[in-house]
């Protein structure tokens, strides 16, 4: 990968990889998952235990191949029953209906499933040598012959047996190879030679895909925004140029709600039916409930709560504030750390002055309220319901339900005094000019 990140900590679609593979694996309500830790594991050890302390974690010292990888998780299987899941945390694009089709070939009497995909372009993947439905054996690309470089069904190197029987297995396999590692894929030709049946489950290629650069990291990008804006729009969503459309990993947008070109969503938004999105907005962190609209050119960060039929507009950024139901906030404005009441009216320029240096505090703003362009409300700060600011305020008071505040200096006009000092500046500046 050319970085001092982890592989499997580079993000898709906001997530790194390695919680791809483990949302896929805890959509099969299994007992618990494993991971067995590489390359600087203890950045590995410390995302998944902010991710999920329930996530059990395992380091291998000696990087001896994949069988010695899956082996060192023996110590935390030693009593386990059932069926075990070897995935790799660099596919992140496993989906759970393909680990479902598995768990029924397994359930249907095969000992070992082995998950394949076909390919038409020669590459470096390892081969799957069968014999009709059985699969005999992976051979590796470097240890194949030109016979078996040919075959098409390829190994996207996840597996699925009874946990003690793959463990036994994979503690039988050898290392004489090109490479001299531990290769977990010479456990379907153990699996054959002891009678037992293995079996094969296939996948596109691009949910196969594994990321061992940044150009692959690209590429898994694009295949999870491929697959998850075919979903939206299967959904009901109504998206005008979904190829322009960013979504992250954990995007909700309810049906009938419409996205315009070139929105981006960060982790953790959800967009409920019959709202608007429009064009270059991004946000992340927010909840947009049904028949708001936001943007064009609006930033919704972390804790923006906009209630039904809300308005968010241009050049507007919303933070850890709950916007009511119908209010409006249209034009060039920054609401932080604040509560906006229905029906209220923020007109534009206005900005919630929330941050001290040290601190931050909140404003609270009524129902049916109305805030004149250009206001700063200096936080701490209540307004009541239909209350009114002037416009050009600088609110540094409370201003109770019904008032109307006004804090500006007087207008003082001086009779001629822009003509004078326009003539004075020019003067000057045909002095240096001269000079």
């Amino acid at each position: 990968m050319a970085s001092d990140t982890p592989k499997v900590m580079h993000m898709i679609a906001g997530a790194p990889m390695i919680a791809h593979t483990l949302a896929t694996a805890g959509d099969m309500d299994i007992g618990e998952r494993i991971v067995v830790t590489g390359h600087k594991g203890q950045q590995v050890r410390d995302a998944l235990k902010a991710l999920d302390p329930d996530i059990k974690v395992t380091e291998q010292k000696d990087r001896l191949g994949t069988a010695h990888a899956a082996l060192t998780a023996s110590d935390l299987l030693a009593n386990a029953t059932g069926d075990v899941a070897v995935m790799n945390g660099d596919n992140p694009l496993i989906t759970p209906a393909t680990l479902r089709r598995m768990a029924d070939l397994r359930a249907g009497g095969a000992d070992l499933v082995v998950l394949g995909f076909h390919v038409d372009a020669p590459n470096r993947y390892g081969r799957l040598v069968c014999d009709g439905d059985k699969v005999l054996r992976c051979v590796e690309w470097k240890d194949a012959t030109e016979d078996e470089r040919r075959i098409t069904l390829c190994n996207a190197g996840l597996y699925l047996g009874e946990v003690q029987t793959v463990l036994r297995l994979a503690a039988a396999i050898g290392n004489d190879n090109a490479a001299g590692e531990y290769y977990l894929p010479d456990i379907i030709a153990l699996a054959t030679a002891e009678g037992l049946t293995v079996a094969a489950v296939t996948c596109d290629e691009a949910e196969a895909l594994g990321v061992n650069s940044r150009a692959e990291l690209a590429a898994a990008e694009a295949a999870f925004q491929t697959r998850a804006r075919a979903d939206l729009l299967e959904a009901g969503v109504t998206m005008q140029a979904p190829d322009t459309v960013h979504l992250a990993f954990d995007t909700v947008i309810g049906r009938d709600a419409v996205i315009e070109p070139h929105v981006v969503f960060g982790p953790g938004v959800t967009i409920e039916s019959g709202a608007t999105i429009r064009a270059f907005s991004h946000l992340e962190g927010c909840h947009v409930s049904a028949g708001a609209v936001v943007g064009p050119y609006a930033r919704l960060r972390p804790g923006a709560e906009l209630a039904n039929n809300a308005k968010v507009g241009n050049f507007v950024e919303i933070k850890s504030a709950q916007i009511g139901e119908g209010a409006k906030v249209n034009h060039l404005t920054y609401i932080g750390d604040a509560e906006i009441g229905d029906g209220t009216n923020v007109g534009a320029g206005t900005i919630t002055c929330n941050y001290d240096g040290v601190f931050k505090h909140k404003t609270v703003i009524g129902r049916n309220a109305f805030i004149g362009s250009n206001t700063l409300i200096v936080a701490p700060r209540t307004i009541g319901d239909e209350a009114m600011t002037a416009t050009g305020s600088v609110i540094t008071k409370d201003v109770p339900a019904g008032d109307l505040a006004v804090a500006r200096g007087k207008q003082d006009n001086k009779p001629g005094y822009a003509r004078k000092l326009f003539a004075r500046l020019r003067a000057a500046k045909a002095a240096r000019q001269k000079d």
